[in-house]
């Protein structure tokens, strides 16, 4: 979950009460191929990633989507329609793809030896699906992690709802670092010493692949941006420079009520909407930066073009709220989730990547990495039931917990101030209590894990079980 400033919350709280009444149980959608299957494949290229030259061995999404540009594309459906792609491994190891936020079956998820075998290179494997959420979400792999996201592998998929808005312009921003050396090249992905803290930084920052991009936007309009923070450790802190936006969507879910942005905690795997009101002035720059941890750094600019719409911020309507399963909160199962630095177990070799230690475990046990003996699961829930996740945070360092499959209710927090959000990443601060509920509404092996790969790899990850 993004964090939003105590003015944000303020300002929100007064209306929030009323966010979601009504919500019915979402009927779970069965995956149906479409006709032609989209093509998605996974390459090994050359690209420019920090203006200087360029780096060899770079990972990516190609297909129909893609064009001439090495970024993985924005891949675009509706919502309540049939979804499907067919996935080539061109890469020299074993991959999937994960669809990440997304609530459909669990055949459909792309985790290795839970969901499905590996996709080996020169194989294929067909993902069919139809999303019940619109909003916006990502795709990336879910084996050897920390070096084929840290590489490249992570994209964009915006499920559309045709009763959205009409923006006078959209632009998506896939934010993400890379670990280059003075030439340009991949240097080692992570520094164990920093594993077992927040995690190895890139050296390199870039928005869809590039370092501060500036993107033309209507003078005066109304400008949707779709942010994604695909890192695999940077926690960034929003803020906009040159104009006034609203915060309209966190995780793919309609905010409870739309909310000035002032600042906004956004962890690797979330995903954040904005609406930016355009100054009125031909080639006026809004820039957008990160202020953490304290030299501002301008991640992507936007420059006004053309004569002056004269929209307002106040135009702006809210998004439907995708339809949610209602917690029921007087029967909540609690499970007890604490997330810490004491791991018991050593790490297990694997094909599908290991870092060699165990730093991190939930309920003081690591996770032994991608393997097909996994640990019992962190909680067996049954169908339709709702589950109270009490995670508790002991360490020093931040957390983007995210669940596969089904979304997160947020409850309370020991810390701050919370409205009732709906996600499937929770950034949890140190030394913080949260209460997430969940209802367990679609069957399957669900993976709960820490966004922050290193985090991952080295054991904060398990998996829900509903049957």
């Amino acid at each position: 979950m993004a964090i939003l400033t105590r003015r944000n919350l303020l300002k929100a709280s007064a209306v929030a009460g009323a966010y979601g009444a009504g919500m019915m149980l979402a009927p779970r959608l069965t995956a149906l191929a479409a006709a032609e299957p989209m093509p998605l494949e996974a390459r090994i290229i050359e690209a420019s990633l920090d203006g200087r030259g360029k780096t060899r061995n770079v990972m990516t999404y190609t297909g129909a989507a893609a064009g001439n540009d090495p970024m993985p594309p924005v891949l675009r459906t509706r919502r309540g329609e049939n979804f499907a792609a067919r996935f080539v491994n061109h890469l020299d190891e074993p991959t999937t793809v994960h669809w990440h936020g997304l609530r459909i079956e669990n055949a459909m998820d792309g985790v290795p030896f839970t969901t499905q075998p590996y996709v080996y290179p020169g194989d294929s494997f067909d993902y069919a699906f139809t999303p019940p959420d619109a909003g916006t979400f990502w795709y990336h792999p879910h084996c050897n992690t920390l070096t084929q996201i840290g590489r490249g592998l992570a994209g964009m998929l915006i499920v559309e709802d045709p009763a959205d808005p009409v923006f006078d312009a959209e632009i998506a921003l896939n934010l993400r670092d890379w670990r280059l050396g003075g030439d340009s090249q991949f240097i080692e992905q992570f520094k164990a010493r920093d594993a077992a803290k927040s995690g190895t930084f890139g050296t390199v920052r870039t928005a869809n692949w590039q370092p501060s991009p500036t993107y033309d936007a209507p003078s005066g309009g109304l400008v949707r941006v779709r942010i994604l923070v695909a890192d695999v450790t940077r926690i960034y802190n929003l803020k906009l420079t040159g104009a006034e936006a609203l915060i309209i969507a966190i995780d793919g879910q309609p905010v409870p009520v739309t909310m000035p942005l002032d600042m906004a905690v956004v962890s690797p795997g979330q995903r954040i909407d904005l609406v930016i009101r355009m100054p009125d002035s031909e080639g006026a720059i809004v820039a957008l930066e990160d202020i953490r941890p304290s030299t501002p750094k301008t991640v992507a600019s936007l420059r006004s073009v053309g004569t002056s719409l004269k929209r307002e911020l106040g135009d702006t309507k809210p998004l439907a709220a995708n339809p949610q399963p209602e917690p029921d909160l007087s029967s909540a199962i609690p499970v007890p989730l604490v997330l810490s630095a004491t791991a018991e177990e050593a790490a297990r070799e694997s094909i599908c990547g290991t870092l060699g230690y165990s730093f991190w475990a939930i309920n003081k046990v690591a996770y032994p990495g991608d393997g097909p003996d996994p640990l019992a699961p962190l909680a067996e829930m049954k169908l339709g039931r709702t589950y109270l996740l009490n995670l508790e945070n002991v360490t020093p360092h931040a957390h983007p917990i995210h669940l596969h499959g089904m979304n997160f209710h947020v409850i309370s927090s020991s810390t701050r101030k919370v409205l009732p959000l709906v996600s499937d990443t929770y950034l949890i601060l140190p030394d913080e209590k949260v209460q997430l509920a969940v209802v367990a509404d679609n069957p399957g092996d669900w993976v709960f894990h820490c966004h922050i790969i290193e985090h991952q790899k080295t054991g904060m990850t398990g998996y829900m079980r509903v049957a």
